[in-house]
Parts: structure tokens; C-alpha cells; sequence
């Protein structure tokens, strides 16, 4: 017969505890289905989140107002189409949408890049960013947003 002490019954349960635990922090592996990926690059749609991310198809037909994230990285893949991205800069017309967020009417500097498919852009956190012109065929991309804490 094997002896154990009530300090070793706990020991373990407590090990088994935190085992548990640890692997309840590790996020599921998520898959998207290919028609679920096209709906949203066609409309703009969510596709994933997981800790600290993300995941969304974008679609525009027409330019956007200047976006700031005071807490959000973008990682844009052009899959489809053309755009003039305008990053960096001052922002002129600045607003608070929503906490962290602001939307303005235009930059004074920064560097404009025409976006074609295949190209990928790291927007930092708190840097603005405009797409300035965006033709009427449209430009369709992902967005990574990697937030900070």
C-alpha cells in the first residue's frame, strides 16, 4: 500500500490545476472557408479574433476619411485592385469617434504610395493613414489589426 500525505494530494491536484489552466490559454487554431473569406473581401466583413488580433476582409469603391488607431498596428494585403495610400503626416480635422479612434478630412505631408495587388503596408499604432483615391473597379484587401495592450 502506497502512502500519501494531504501536502501531496494537494501538490498534485494543484499541478493538475494549473496544467489545465495553461492549456486553456493556448487560443483554437481558426479556419475560414474560402466563401466566407470572398463575402467578406466583397463587403467588408470580420473574418477572425484571437487574443491581441484581428483578422478582417476590406473592400472599398471610393476613398476613406483620414483614420487614426491609437492602439491598433494595420497590416493591410492588397489581394485585389488599386489604391493611393497617404501614411504618416498631421492629421487635419481630427475627431474622437469612438475611444482610441479618430477620423479626419486630410493630411499635411506623409508619404502616398499607389497600392497594387500583392502589396503589403504596416501602418504603426497612432500613425495616420488616408486612402486618398481609390477607383471606381475598387480595391479589395485584408487587415491584420494587432492590438496593443
Amino acid at each position: 500500500m502506497i502512502m500519501v500525505s494531504m501536502k501531496q494530494v494537494l501538490f498534485a491536484g494543484l499541478m493538475t490545476c494549473g496544467f489545465l489552466l495553461a492549456a486553456d490559454a493556448v487560443p483554437p487554431v481558426t479556419f475560414v472557408d474560402h466563401e466566407k473569406v470572398a463575402a467578406a473581401l466583397a463587403k467588408s466583413a470580420p473574418l477572425a479574433s484571437a487574443p491581441g488580433l484581428t483578422v478582417s476582409g476590406s473592400h472599398r469603391n471610393a476613398a476613406g476619411q483620414v483614420e487614426v488607431h491609437d492602439k491598433e498596428t494595420d497590416v493591410m494585403y492588397v489581394v485585389d485592385g488599386t489604391a493611393t495610400l497617404v501614411t504618416g503626416g498631421t492629421m487635419v480635422g481630427g475627431k474622437v469617434t469612438k475611444p482610441g479612434q479618430w477620423l479626419g478630412t486630410s493630411v499635411t505631408g506623409g508619404d502616398t504610395r499607389h497600392l497594387v495587388k500583392g502589396d503589403v503596408v504596416v501602418v504603426p499604432a497612432g500613425t495616420p493613414h488616408w486612402f486618398k483615391e481609390v477607383p471606381s473597379s475598387g480595391v479589395s484587401y485584408y487587415v491584420v489589426k494587432v492590438l496593443k495592450p
